[in-house]
Parts: structure tokens; C-alpha cells; sequence
């Protein structure tokens, strides 16, 4: 997800999407325990995509408030 797309999303589809991501981090690290994850390299992309969403949410918060 590129950051401009983060950007023309509102408050509402970025909690979605934040949701998403997390329950797709879990999914790594439990296939990571058990031994069956395919493309760790996918662990870094999940992490920058949170950090993304967690950014421009708390930039909406600023203006907002």
C-alpha cells in the first residue's frame, strides 16, 4: 500500500485497514513459530504499512482536536 492511498482514506477505513494488517502480522509470527512461513520479508512490509496508518491517524487526530 503506497502512502498515497493511506492519505485519501478516512478515519473509518483506516481503522479497517489497520485491523487487517494486525491480524496479518499475527498470522507471520505464528507461521514463523511453527516453522511455515514462506516470505519473511513480508514481516518488514506489514510493519511500514502499520507505521503508515498510525501516522496519518494521528495526523487527523492533531487537526481535529
Amino acid at each position: 500500500m503506497a502512502e498515497k492511498k493511506v492519505v485519501g482514506m478516512n478515519a473509518e477505513e483506516l481503522k479497517a485497514e489497520l485491523i487487517d494488517l494486525r491480524k496479518e502480522q499475527f498470522n507471520l509470527r505464528m507461521q514463523r513459530g511453527t516453522g511455515q512461513l514462506a516470505n519473511p520479508s513480508r514481516f518488514k512490509v506489514v510493519r511500514r504499512q502499520i507505521a503508515r496508518i498510525k501516522t496519518r491517524m494521528s495526523e487527523i487526530n492533531r487537526t481535529v482536536s
